[in-house]
């Protein structure tokens, strides 16, 4: 059984790095990334794009809320001797001082973030952006909307005890809003000594939907994707990826 588990483990991490690995080249191709490209990672985590990209000869900044991301990150770009500027900031507050051609935000983060979230956040890209320079992002589709059913579960250390590491009981509810294509998942996490809740709202976008949002930022749309790998648009696929770009 461990075997098993250990297969299952490294062939998820190889699919994985295996997408990376594409996806990076299809960016690289997509946007003609050479070293003049001035490239930002909004959530740019543990560095898995901004290391495939400064191989690759960009210019690369790198920006998230974790300090222990931001440490393996910068750990792990001084062990191959390149060069990237890593900032420990919430990026919903960080005003640039340099201008870039191209910013990312992978992951599907644009969903996580309320409507006034967005859109200052999209006024903060456009700031951010050379004269017609690209923002690719990835956000989750309503076709997954229409997957989500309003659930009630609990169970014991819920989630793998994904959120202590103590023993606990979590119950999970879900709603649905069919109108603004909202889905709240709100954790509620009881332990020995406390008790806490998390809510997690994640907004699912159409195609129209998400061309209003970029054009109330000033942005035109240029095309849309399977995902960050550039495979051609699926209406039924649960994610789907935007290029949209600064006239």
């Amino acid at each position: 059984m461990l075997a098993f588990h250990l297969d299952g483990d490294v062939s998820v991490a190889s699919r994985k790095t295996d997408f990376m690995d594409r996806s990076v080249a299809w960016i690289v191709s997509r946007f003609a990334i050479s070293q003049d490209t001035s490239v930002a990672d909004f959530g740019c985590g543990p560095g898995l794009y901004t290391i495939r990209l400064a191989r690759r000869c960009a210019k690369v900044t790198g920006i998230d809320f974790s300090e222990r991301s931001i440490r393996y990150a910068r750990e792990q770009a001084a062990s191959e001797g390149l060069s990237i500027r890593y900032l420990q900031q919430d990026y919903l507050e960080y005003e640039a001082e340099d201008r870039f051609d191209l910013i990312l935000m992978i992951m599907c983060d644009f969903c996580a973030l309320s409507k006034p979230q967005r859109r200052g956040l999209l006024d903060r890209f456009y700031r951010s952006l050379t004269p017609g320079g690209h923002v690719l992002l990835d956000v989750y589709s309503a076709a997954a909307f229409e997957q989500r059913d309003e659930t009630a579960r609990y169970a014991l250390n819920l989630l793998d005890g994904f959120w202590s590491p103590e023993r606990y009981y979590g119950f999970l509810n879900t709603f649905k809003y069919e109108r603004e294509k909202v889905v709240l998942d709100k954790y509620t996490i009881v332990e020995p000594a406390r008790l806490w809740t998390v809510y997690n709202w994640l907004q699912y976008f159409d195609p129209d939907a998400i061309r209003k949002e970029f054009a109330e930022g000033g942005f035109e749309v240029d095309a849309f994707y399977a995902d960050v790998a550039g495979r051609p648009f699926d209406p039924g696929a649960d994610e789907f990826a935007v290029v949209a770009r600064k006239p």
